[in-house]
């Protein structure tokens, strides 16, 4: 599972990462990048949605919280291996209400959460943009609907999407330091 470290790649060791929002913020695209910068390796969670989820996506059917708790408990359960073998993991999960977030944490443990926030106009032209297998840009709506702010209590940092890609993992990995291992 460990991927090898890049050349380039920063050395700071934080708790599992979950990039966190809507559908079009970015979350696999941010979060494959900010594992590249990280070398740690990246997880997107839409490829550990049970096979029913994405049919349903895919008629344009949001995904309603028992939908979502097996997706969620496999999710979690993949970051607890992780941590258990001693990696260092980034997750692209939607993880937009409180009780969703909570799920990842009682199964893996501390998590830093990373929510890519924007204009939901921004970010419909971006899924008028972009191909998906089972998220057609109908779903953003509900997305969006269901999104629920972090908490105080959560360790998080916002990150806006209308900032470049590499902009985006660099203001993201500058402001991970306090979350470090080592600072904690």
């Amino acid at each position: 599972m460990p991927a090898p470290r890049a050349e380039s790649a920063v050395t700071l060791a934080v708790a599992p990462i979950v990039m966190m929002g809507v559908t079009g913020s970015g979350k696999s695209t941010i979060g494959a990048l900010l594992a590249e910068r990280l070398g740690v390796p990246f997880i997107d969670g839409d490829d550990l949605h049970p096979e029913a989820n994405r049919e349903k996506m895919r008629a344009g059917i949001p995904l309603d919280d028992d939908d979502r708790a097996p997706w969620l408990d496999r999710i979690g359960a993949t970051i607890a291996e992780a941590r258990r073998d001693g990696v260092d993991v980034v997750v692209a999960c939607s993880a937009l209400k409180r009780r969703y977030r909570d799920a990842l944490r009682r199964e893996a443990g501390d998590l830093v959460v990373v929510h890519l926030q924007g204009e939901r106009d921004v970010i419909a032209s971006r899924l008028d943009a972009r191909s998906h297998d089972f998220m057609p840009v109908t779903l953003l709506a509900s997305q969006v609907d269901a999104l629920e702010p972090l908490g105080d209590d959560e360790v998080h940092l916002v990150a806006d999407v209308t900032l470049t890609p590499d902009a985006m993992v660099t203001s993201i990995v500058d402001r991970l330091a306090p979350f470090a291992k080592d600072a904690r």
